[in-house]
């Protein structure tokens, strides 16, 4: 074998490594063509079948499509193993991202932080890109698309973070969704289809989610729905699933159409954990990922395995963590919060292709979430939405430090952000900013930078106030 073949393809394997940990890396005999790339290493085996002192990595990678200035160009590649990873403008891409909706205390579902005067994501952006997120979720585009706009366009230009924009698809919609009438369907298509139309052309754009935690609909535990053909089912299971063939469908047709105007971004079905996806994977063809939302404590099981004998694209967690309160103890607890994010963060890591698992599945993940919100234990109570909320809102055993709680409900939605808010307003005219220890965790997790040692609970600037002073290494 070419001794600079062998260089090119232990370089290719630390660029992937490095950047899981956010290290920027000059390569010079790798020049992020990955169809050259898997020529040469194809040409390298045909000349010494013998030799493999390096696994090499042919790379299976689409046509090229037309791209105009200023675009991005994300890329799934399949490796002979059936690993999956991510290129981005040539360069291999993790996902690293926070999930957004930065909703002031006091404020509730209503509240559209697009449209808000004040623009906290200015400030919220510097302190992103600090700790190396390179994109964020958002659950809806809301109903003004040029304030849309002008956030992914902010949030890009300013500080190079990408921007995944998800569709509820109706799942939250007055009168309640269902999936199953016809009309409902082509309101909700017609609706993505003109939201993907707006914001296309953007740079910041980095994908689609379709979908949230939809799939739950399906057993009544949300948003119950049906229709005369699915009552005419004596079976119970049976309705269900039939209800996964009409929902998975639909979501099938909706990337369709998304397709015949929009051919560069990828299109991701979003999931909660991994039920029904052999449904799925029947019915939806044109879905390019899966991003999966799953709450299983500190490891994520046999997750990526179900997925890849169910369904085999490529996968990520679009909601992964853990509240930063002690249930039990009655408390805030922001070293359990740490501890369980580091556990998944490095998880994910082990299921990602790299020079120990060529067969990895997992492109990366988005933390749940940016700041704590005041009003999610009761959305309808609005009087809550000015007190940060200390009962639990559901059970997971898993986070098994507070499961003894009583009656068990030991999750906090109100604790899961990285960075509290403080009732004082800023000269921005948003709540000040106090990083948790989480924010500094999530900074380690995504650039390698080591915990700062002054940082300790309840000792933590407010980052608005005192930008100055705020602790970056």
């Amino acid at each position: 074998m070419d001794f600079k073949k062998k260089i090119s393809c232990v370089s290719f394997c630390l660029l992937l490594i490095l950047s899981v940990i956010g290290c920027k890396v000059e390569d010079q005999s790798f020049n992020g063509d990955f169809s050259d790339y898997a020529e040469q290493q194809q040409g390298s085996a045909d000349a010494d079948d013998n030799e493999s002192s390096v696994q090499e990595q042919p790379v299976v990678t689409e046509p090229a499509k037309l791209m105009l200035p200023g675009q991005t160009d994300l890329k799934i590649n399949k490796n002979e193993e059936g690993g999956f990873y991510l290129t981005l403008n040539g360069e291999p891409f993790i996902i690293k991202g926070i999930i957004y909706n930065p909703t002031p205390i006091g404020k509730g579902y209503t509240y559209d932080f697009y449209s808000d005067p004040a623009k906290p994501w200015m400030i919220d952006g510097i302190l992103m890109k600090e700790a190396g997120v390179n994109c964020v979720r958002v659950y809806s585009a809301g109903s003004d698309l040029q304030k849309v706009r002008e956030f992914v366009h902010d949030m890009y230009e300013n500080f190079g973070i990408y921007t995944i924009v998800s569709d509820w698809l109706g799942l939250w919609a007055l009168p309640s969704a269902n999936y199953a009438d016809i009309e409902f369907q082509n309101r909700i298509k017609d609706n993505v289809v003109n939201v993907v139309r707006t914001l296309k052309d953007e740079p910041g754009v980095l994908m689609w989610i379709l979908g949230n935690e939809n799939n739950y609909t399906f057993s009544g535990k949300i948003g119950f729905w049906t229709s005369p053909e699915i009552e005419q089912i004596e079976s119970l299971r049976d309705r269900i699933l039939k209800k996964a063939e009409i929902y998975y469908t639909f979501v099938n047709d909706v990337a369709k159409e998304i397709k015949k105007i929009d051919n560069r971004h990828l299109i991701s079905l979003s999931n909660g954990e991994t039920s029904y996806l052999d449904i799925a994977s029947n019915v939806c063809t044109d879905i390019d990922t899966l991003s999966i939302i799953s709450y299983r404590g500190k490891k994520f099981g046999n997750l990526f395995r179900n997925v890849k004998s169910s369904f085999d694209k490529p996968v990520f967690l679009s909601e992964f963590g853990a509240d930063s309160y002690d249930a039990f103890e009655g408390k805030p607890s922001q070293e359990h919060q740490i501890e369980y994010l580091q556990a998944q963060w490095d998880d994910i890591k082990e299921n990602m292709v790299s020079d120990t698992n060529f067969s990895g599945n997992c492109i990366g993940g988005i933390v749940f979430e940016w700041t704590d919100e005041w009003c999610k234990h009761d959305h309808n109570f609005q009087e809550g939405w000015s007190i940060h909320n200390t009962e639990g809102g559901w059970s997971e055993g898993a986070y098994y430090f507070d499961i003894r709680v009583d009656g068990n409900m030991n999750m906090n939605e109100e604790w899961f952000g990285i960075m509290e808010l403080s009732p004082e307003i800023d000269a921005n005219g948003i709540n000040t900013r106090v990083p948790k220890l989480s924010y500094y965790k999530l900074r380690q997790m995504y650039t390698g930078q080591p915990m700062p040692e002054i940082v300790k609970e309840n000792d933590l600037p407010g980052m608005t106030e005192h930008m100055d002073e705020a602790v970056f290494e």
